[in-house]
């Protein structure tokens, strides 16, 4: 080795060769905290001082426990709270991002890199007097020239533009959107999730796996009791909006090459000239979701005039077309299209008005709506050109995930818009027709939601009461003289908008039905006849307490209680007289003789039945059941003859073979005597 001053030679060297070796050594991110707090910040000596920083890191470690959905799970293990603690007041999420990430660029230099980003970004918060408890990605202030230029000297494309427009410029899209959204701009929401991507996915644009998922997202932004939904929402608008930040998943990242989202917003803007397309699919959205019809037979869609309305008894929703919205102004487009629907059907007047209630869009909601349909016709478009627009297949993912983000739009706002219902209201026959506008709500289908509306306000009726038939019969009156034709009362309800609008003509013959069979007919409802003989001055089939049939092409006709009860009265007259006249009164004498003769020769005439009588066993399980079939078939079509007495009684035979309990005995003894049976009783044999 050369002697002894060979040997001296050599340890010289080692002892530089080592200073070199350890002064290469790259420190660990625990280390990297350490250095940056010394470097930038005074150590913490007073008690106080920890104190405070203890009860940051709790605050947020708190926050982290209550929001897990919302950020990444080691957020809640309690080494983070020891890394918070460690960092203070700097957030752990920037060294993550710097050391993870930054720190792959070659000309960063891992801690000399951070001590000067770091520098940077304190001195500019300092300056600003920024009160923040600790320091998040989202405190990065990137529209400061020193900040923006430590995060850009490192990276080798041109990233100033992206931060101009889409991240912290002066006229950034961030800075936009927090200005139009009062709930966004309260926190600076956009700006800050902004910053916070930005940091996450500048210096990894040619990675793997890019960007930063949603929740890291939130966790370099939100501060304790700030919402993390009201950036999520921020988190979206910006997905939506911005030229270079891309999504996959629920991942986010800024590129320096444009998205197609720009290519979209100009062939949205190129739709404010073809609102045809834009209003054939609202249409055609429209036709889908009025498949579901509630409780209307039938539903007339976008009409161009009251000729496409037909003049019919059932009631119906007539949807206005887009162009025809409401709003609380006197006149609105939608009052007057409903206006001269009810009143022409194209050229003559309508007859049945009170078959028609009206959907209209909100004038306010219409431009939103309007815009979300742009956008989801714009990206369709793009979609379908893509081999033509030559898309990468990050663009066309990006493409089908705004598209189909901007269905969900659409979809939601359609019931949204579609809010109003018209309904025409006329109180008494001498008054005008108003218009009452009501507002829908709910989840259902459009027709659903107006038809449950409609129903609880008794605006539509699905099921008729006879008693309440009865009451508007003589309320108007709408009694023709002393009986009224069935087919003139089913429109007349249908005609005049004073009367109850009901579904269809079905439930006034249900109506009516029902109240001829009612066994109070005579005080409480009416009773039927097949026809009215002008000649005879009677009701010819004149019948009631009995079941009926009767179809929409029925010629019968409802007579007032009184005035058909004085006909069955004087037909009984009529009939006992014929009775009476057929015996032989004792004040005539003897016949003579050849009568005599005659009488033997004549046949005895037949002897009607006037007694009837029966027994049948009914089912146990289904009694109810079997008792209404035996009125409707047999006994009904017995009482509701002349003269006719009636007795009917039920009697009951059980055996218990284990025996009736004594609770069970006193039940039915007890019930027993509250209906009044004539006998009853158990036996123990």
């Amino acid at each position: 080795m050369g002697g002894q001053r060979g040997r001296e030679a050599l340890d010289r060297l080692r002892n530089v060769v080592g200073r070199v070796e350890s002064s290469w050594r790259p420190a660990s991110t625990e280390e990297g905290f350490e250095i940056v707090r010394r470097r930038l910040f005074q150590p913490m000596t007073d008690s106080a001082q920890f104190t405070d920083r203890d009860v940051v890191a709790r605050a947020f470690a708190d926050f982290y426990k209550t929001q897990q959905a919302e950020f990444p799970p080691e957020c809640r293990e309690v080494d983070y709270e020891k890394r918070m603690k460690a960092a203070y007041p700097i957030h752990p999420e920037i060294f993550d991002r710097l050391y993870n990430d930054w720190s792959t660029l070659v000309k960063f230099q891992r801690t000399r890199g951070v001590l000067r980003l770091m520098a940077a970004v304190i001195h500019s918060l300092w300056e600003k007097g920024d009160r923040n408890p600790l320091i998040l990605p989202a405190n990065i202030a990137i529209d400061d020239r020193r900040v923006q230029s430590e995060l850009t000297r490192y990276l080798t494309d041109n990233w100033v533009p992206v931060i101009e427009k889409d991240v912290d410029g002066p006229s950034s899209l961030p800075l936009r959107l927090d200005g139009e959204v009062s709930n966004l701009g309260k926190f600076a929401a956009c700006r800050r999730v902004a910053r916070t991507i930005y940091m996450g996915s500048a210096p990894l644009t040619k990675a793997a796996h890019r960007g930063l998922e949603d929740r890291r997202v939130k966790l370099g932004c939100v501060m304790p009791g700030e919402s993390p939904q009201v950036f999520g929402d921020a988190l979206r608008r910006l997905a939506g909006s911005a030229t270079y930040l891309y999504q996959d998943g629920p991942r986010y990242w800024y590129s320096t090459q444009p998205t197609v989202i720009k290519l979209a917003e100009d062939r949205a803007e190129q739709l404010n000239r073809d609102p045809d397309k834009v209003n054939n699919e609202l249409d055609s959205r429209l036709r889908i979701d009025l498949r579901n019809m509630g409780n209307f037979g039938r539903i007339h869609a976008m009409p161009q005039s009251g000729a496409d309305v037909p003049d019919d008894l059932d009631a119906r929703l007539v949807v206005l077309r887009v162009d025809q919205p409401y709003s609380k102004e006197k006149g609105n487009a939608a009052e007057a299209a409903a206006k001269k629907i009810l009143e022409l059907r194209g050229s003559t007047p309508r007859i049945y008005r009170n078959t028609l209630v009206f959907l209209a869009a909100d004038k306010t909601r219409l431009q939103d709506l309007d815009e979300a349909t742009r956008k989801y016709l714009a990206w369709e478009s793009i979609l379908s050109e893509k081999d033509q627009l030559d898309l990468s297949p990050l663009q066309v993912k990006q493409a089908e995930t705004q598209k189909a983000a901007a269905n969900n739009t659409v979809t939601a706002r359609l019931p949204e818009t579609y809010q109003w219902l018209l309904v025409p209201v006329q109180n008494s026959p001498k008054d005008a027709i108003t218009w009452e506008a009501l507002r829908l709500s709910g989840q259902d289908a459009l027709a659903v939601r107006a038809s449950k509306k409609l129903r609880n306000d008794e605006l539509l009726i699905t099921s008729f009461s006879s008693t309440r038939l009865r009451i508007e019969l003589d309320k108007i009156p709408l009694w023709r003289g002393d009986h009224v034709p069935i087919k003139q009362l089913i429109e007349d309800f249908a005609r005049y908008p004073y009367l109850p609008r009901v579904k269809s003509p079905e439930v006034i013959i249900d109506a009516i039905k029902d109240g001829v069979s009612l066994l109070t007919w005579s005080s409480e409802t009416f009773a039927y006849a097949d026809l009215w003989d002008e000649d005879q001055k009677r009701y010819l089939g004149l019948r009631a307490d009995g079941s009926i049939h009767i179809s929409l092409d029925n010629n019968g006709i409802l007579v007032k209680p009184d005035i058909a009860m004085k006909q069955m009265d004087a037909d009984r007259m009529k009939q006992r007289e014929k009775v009476k006249e057929g015996s032989v009164p004792e004040s005539q004498g003897e016949e003579t003789q050849r009568d005599e003769d005659k009488k033997e020769k004549e046949p005895e005439k037949r002897k009607v039945p006037v007694r009837f009588y029966g027994a049948v066993e009914l089912d146990t399980t289904r009694i109810s059941r079997d008792a209404g079939r035996i009125t409707e078939e047999v006994i009904q079509h017995l009482t509701a003859l002349s003269g006719c007495k009636a007795e009917v009684s039920l009697e009951i035979h059980i055996e218990v073979a284990d025996g009736v309990p004594e609770n069970v005995v006193r039940t039915v003894t007890e019930n027993c005597r509250t209906l009044k049976f004539k006998t009853q009783g158990f036996d123990t044999e």
